[in-house]
């Protein structure tokens, strides 16, 4: 399966709610797939460093 914009923003979904404290909504979900695309030019995000990807989010956190 090819990695795209649809799988990286599908990934970054999934990783917010499997911790159960937040929803999807509750973050900028365009916000850190544009910015971890840029960071590591790929679409392929479960190739991302996990502590990276958390910093990435939590830039991303609405208030």
């Amino acid at each position: 399966m090819p990695h795209t914009v649809e799988t990286a923003t599908a990934y970054v979904i999934a990783a917010l709610e499997a911790k159960g404290t937040a929803s999807h909504e509750d973050f900028d979900v365009p916000g850190i797939v544009t910015t971890t695309h840029g960071l590591t030019q790929t679409w392929d995000f479960h190739a991302i460093d996990s502590r990276r990807f958390w910093g990435i989010a939590a830039t991303f956190l609405r208030v």
